[in-house]
Order: structure tokens, then sequence, then C-alpha cells
């Protein structure tokens, strides 16, 4: 017992260690850990989907291709068939499969929020289009705005669980196309430091933008050597049809070495089968159209490969984005991607609830935890979403920050190691004070082990009620409005940000950002 106590001792003084005040606390729920657990598709089922993605494409084809990407297609051996449709063969796609880059660094303007992609790696953001914003004082919905863009940027700023940020409104208030893309962009990259994507209506938005975000970085090409936001492009339009001005956006961000998130956002029962399967196996062929259609402009060019397989409720049309079987498809997208070795963009946490109530909760954890433990390597829309993506909410974002760190717990799993499964620890405690409270293990296991939602209220209903009572929702309400009043990003210098307002037309007013 006396070398055992003497080990102990020197736990003890590790914990001492961690737990001053001077150290850094371990984070128990860290992003980018290895998804993978939970594969709703087996393996000959995976591989009979992967077939008839293939066989879809060497078959059926695509059709109203672009006559550039026609061109380049024929010229690298591709068919046109009686009907009019380009056919790509198994041979042809896999090949492109092969060199398709199976890692991806996605920059920050600060370094420190750098990250790569790889693997199964998990990590959580944000995106959508939501033409309403749940309002922060008044609680009801108003159209979205170019503040919110930017309000939204910062706030997810400081969200530790949230890796990186895509639009997830549309300023309604920018009447003008290019001046909506330009100045998104703009209160974007003000907002955080973090990686970014973008959404961009033609190439020429593209190059403006660029533009801004070398003037951000002091200098002209300083983007394409640290691009630190990716397009998102929408290249197919279901079912099995090429869009036109995803080629003209994906043209100019290609020459800006700027990373591609193509996007395939097919409904089941309507643009796409009912049956999961089949609308896993025609999402899947449209998501490698898109992939050969970016490789065709720039061959070997980073791809994320975001096969977002939507749900619409059947009985009246309406998009379910909360369902369970957007959990199962999403998961399923990130396993079949995961099978090709490519980059896997999936998307959870789309309630259709209206409000952070307990169908939101619900939902966004379900839809969130599936696409995690799958291994979907960017999972997008996850925080903030309401109303069946037509909403969203600062108060959400808080909330959803939380359940994300969940989510990372549960994919970090469980730890067997000699400190973990520490047989002496378990004597000592029944030996000797006969519990575990304050024993070094369990100190040193407080930290590393066990995550703390901060939102989370775990006292007793009377000290609950003590404490005032207040909901999730309305300590959700409360930390967004701390947070909203303390955070407003300098990363952009004064002089910077003149020169930019000089060159661009910027809208958002000086006095909204301090």
């Amino acid at each position: 017992m006396s070398n055992r106590r003497s080990r102990a001792g020197g736990r003890a003084a590790r914990v001492a260690s961690r737990m001053n005040p001077g150290e850094e606390v371990p984070n128990p729920a860290p992003s980018g850990l290895p998804g993978g657990q939970y594969r709703p598709l087996t393996e000959s089922q995976c591989a009979a989907i992967v077939d008839a993605a293939f066989r879809l494409l060497a078959t059926i084809g695509i059709g109203d291709v672009p006559e550039v990407v026609l061109d380049l297609a024929l010229a690298r051996g591709c068919k046109i068939d009686s009907h009019g449709r380009l056919i790509y063969s198994r041979d042809f796609v896999e090949d492109i499969i092969a060199s398709t880059p199976k890692s991806l660094t996605l920059f920050g303007q600060d370094p420190k929020h750098d990250f790569e992609v790889s693997k199964q790696a998990v990590r959580f953001g944000t995106g959508g289009a939501a033409v309403q914003t749940l309002d922060l004082e008044s609680g009801a919905y108003r159209p979205s705005t170019l503040r919110d863009v930017y309000d939204f940027a910062r706030l997810a700023d400081q969200l530790e669980n949230i890796c990186w940020f895509t639009r997830c409104c549309v300023a309604t208030d920018m009447a003008d196309i290019f001046d909506l893309d330009v100045n998104t962009a703009y209160a974007i990259a003000s907002g955080t430091t973090k990686p970014i994507g973008n959404s961009f209506s033609f190439g020429s938005h593209v190059d403006a933008c660029v533009d801004l975000f070398d003037m951000i970085l002091g200098e002209p090409g300083a983007f394409k050597k640290r691009p630190f936001c990716k397009a998102h492009i929408s290249p197919i339009i279901s079912p099995m049809r090429y869009g036109e001005d995803a080629v003209d956006v994906a043209q100019a961000a290609l020459r800006h070495n700027m990373p591609v998130n193509t996007i395939i956002a097919a409904q089941s029962g309507a643009t796409a089968p009912a049956p999961l399967a089949g609308m896993l196996a025609q999402s899947l062929a449209e998501t490698l159209a898109a992939l050969v259609l970016i490789d065709l402009l720039k061959p070997g060019h980073p791809v994320i490969f975001s096969n977002w397989p939507f749900v619409v409720d059947l009985r009246t049309g309406a998009f379910a984005g909360g369902s369970a079987e957007m959990a199962i498809l999403n998961a399923g997208s990130a396993q079949l991607t995961n099978s090709l070795g490519l980059i896997s963009g999936v998307a959870a946490s789309m309630t259709d609830s209206k409000l952070p109530d307990a169908q939101a909760g619900y939902e966004k954890g379900l839809t969130t935890l599936a696409a995690g433990l799958a291994g979907g390597n960017l999972v997008y829309e996850s925080a903030g979403m309401f109303g069946s993506l037509l909403g969203v909410s600062f108060e959400g974002f808080v909330i959803d920050n939380d359940i994300l760190g969940s989510v990372q717990r549960v994919v970090r799993g469980v730890e067997v190691n000699g400190e973990t499964l520490n047989l002496d620890a378990i004597e000592q405690a029944i030996r000797g004070e006969g519990h575990f409270l304050g024993g070094d293990q369990t100190l040193a296991a407080m930290q590393r082990d066990y995550f703390y939602p901060p939102l989370s209220d775990r006292n007793s209903p009377d000290a609950w009620a003590e404490a005032g009572g207040v909901d999730m929702q309305g300590r959700a309400k409360e930390r967004a409005r701390a947070l909203l009043s303390q955070h407003f990003p300098t990363h952009i210098s004064a002089a910077t940000d003149d020169l930019i307002r000089a060159r661009h037309k910027i809208h958002f007013p000086k006095e909204h950002m301090h």
C-alpha cells in the first residue's frame, strides 16, 4: 500500500498544478475529434448506394450542361448520349476522386483559428440564409438586416464550439445584389477572425470581395496565400442538371484559390426519390457531378463535398429540417463521403420550431448528434437556425453552442488507460474514506472528462425558484446580450476600414461597430 500511496501523491501534485488558476483548464469537449461511431448503413448497403450513384452518372448523366463545362468534359473523353445529356463513366469519376485532396486547411484571419480538415475529424459551424431574425429584445420575428449579419458574426467569434462562420441570414435591407454580396462579406470579415464562408451571386462579385479581403490582409494577393473565406456554390439543380450561374462563381473562386463548398440539397419526394436509399443514391450522384465540375475547371482543387439530403413532409410539402429522417440521411451522407475518402460537409440543427423550446431542443440534439457521431467533417447550419431555416436567433446561437459542446463530448467517447482505469485509486477509496469525493483521481477527471454546459441549470427546483426561476431561453437571452455588449472586434484598423469604405460602397455605419 505504501507504494500505491506514493503514486497517489504524485497524482495529487499533478492535480494541484492543474487546479492552479494560472494553468489552462483542459477542454473536456474539444472540436476536431474523429467520429464514425454511428453508421446507419452496413458496408454492403453503403457499397450498393455508391454503385447506384455511379450508374446514374453513367446511364442518365447530367443535363443542362454549360458550354464551358461541356467543352472541357468532351476534351477529357466524356460523351453526350442521344438525349443530349453528359455521361460520366465510373472510371472517369473514380480517377477524379483519387486526385482530389483528402485534407484541407481552413484559414482564419487570425492563425490561431486555422484548422485542418481530414479523415473523420468533426467540427461544427454556421450556415443558412434566414430572411427573418428573432429579435433579442421584442421576442418577435422581423426582417434580417446587415447589422444582424455583423452581430451574429461577432457573437460566433466568442462561442468556442463554433469553428467557422458562414452567413446565417440575408441582409434584406440591401436592395442591390452586388451591394448585398460585398456588404455581407464586409460584415462577416469585420465580425470574426475565424474562417468564414459566403455565397456569391456572380463571379464579378467574388472578385470585388477578394479585393476587400486583400485590403484587410494588407496587400494585393494576400488572400490567395491565406484564403480565409470559402465559396458556397450550388452547381446542381435537382434532379441531375447543372446550374449556369454556379459555374461563373466557381471559376472566379478558383482564380483566387478560394476553397469551394459544393452544396447539393435535393428534397425527398420532390426533387429526389422519397425512399431514403434512392434519395441517397441520387444526391450522391449529384454531388459527384459537382466534384467533377470543379475538377474540369481546375484539376486537383480542394472541394468540400457537401451532400445535404433534405426532407419534405410528404403530407404538406413543408421542409422538415428537424426530422428523424434528416438525422439518418445526413449521417448516411457523411458515411458515404467518408467511404470515398473525400472531405464531407453535412447539415444539422435545422429545427422546424420557431422558438428555442422543447421541440427545438430535441430536434437539434438528435440531428447534430447523428451528424457528429457519423463523422461529418464540417457540419453546417449548426447554430441558431429556426423555422425550417427561415429564421435565426441570437439566443439560439448560445444554446446551440452548449449543445455542440455536449455532442463533442459524446464524440470524444471514453479513454481507457492507466490513469482512467486505475484500480489502485479504487482500492484506496474503498479502504480509506469509503467514497471518491475530493480524491486525486476525481479532481483530475472533474476538469478533464466532464463537460459543464454553461447555460444548463442543475440546481434543485427550490434553488432554481429562489434564483428567479429563469428558463433556458431567458438565460440564453441574458448571455447573448452580455456577449454582444462587450465584443466589438478591432482586427481591422480604422485606417484600413477607411480605405475599404473609400473603394467599396459599404452601407454599414461605423457607429454600429463600437
